[in-house]
């Protein structure tokens, strides 16, 4: 029988922590900026859309480092979190999680963007001259027409928090107990002589989790599609 090493719970449990709540925490901005991305036009608006898809070119070492210097407790942002609400991010598990949601932002994005793309404007129309407001048209019509690639978007960001690892360990290093996730422990137990197989475990363990999040995506969004159809 396969057993959890503390180690391996710990890191589970930890990149699990993380990953939920870089999702969390992406969900209303992805959503925003991906109906403004597909929806409005506006100056600048590819530099925005530059912006929002750089993480994805970027080393992470280097979107690491950024996040660190701004938002380290000699940082802009940074010290006035601290001076004003006691709140340091840097070296703590809510730094990793910014870290993970930064990185993996993009994807959620875009498979959004895709989505609300996609949609039937004709079914939005006909709902405002039915009477419903912006709001409500977006909350009843669009909102759940592009409910598959939020799912897929989520999922996106959950698999790829899971395996952050570049900006993870340059903003908030390898602390156990608190920023010690899956990826940072595996190569902790790299540099150890005889960790191989601690590795290894980690390591499938680490595939494991990322496949059921990939399997869970492609259900939710076949149910969604079902019901929409249906």
């Amino acid at each position: 029988m396969f057993t959890l090493t503390e180690l391996e719970r710990e890191a589970l449990t930890l990149s699990l922590l993380v990953s939920g709540w870089a999702v969390a925490g992406s969900l209303p901005f992805g959503v925003l900026f991906a109906w403004l991305l597909a929806r409005r036009e506006f100056p600048g608006k590819s530099l925005v859309d530059g912006i929002i898809h750089l993480p994805l070119v970027l080393p992470p070492v280097v979107v690491g480092y950024f996040l660190l210097v701004t938002l380290g407790r000699r940082g802009p942002v940074g010290a006035w979190l601290y001076d004003w609400f006691g709140v340091t991010v840097a070296f703590t598990w809510k730094g990793a999680a910014i870290a993970s949601a930064v990185v993996a932002f993009p994807l959620m994005v875009r498979a959004i963007r895709l989505s609300l793309e996609g949609v039937d404007r004709g079914l939005e129309q006909a709902a405002r001259t039915l009477g419903c407001g912006p709001v409500r048209t977006f909350a009843t019509v669009t909102l759940p027409l592009v409910l598959p690639g939020i799912l897929t978007g989520m999922i996106l960001c959950f698999a790829r928090s899971l395996s952050e690892f570049g900006a993870t360990i340059t903003f908030v290093s390898n602390i156990p107990g608190e920023t010690r996730t899956l990826p940072i422990a595996l190569y902790a137990l790299t540099q150890l002589p005889g960790g191989d197989e601690a590795a290894m475990r980690l390591c499938l363990i680490s595939v494991a989790v990322a496949f059921l999040a990939l399997l869970a995506s492609e259900v939710l969004s076949r149910r969604v599609q079902a019901r929409l159809r249906g």
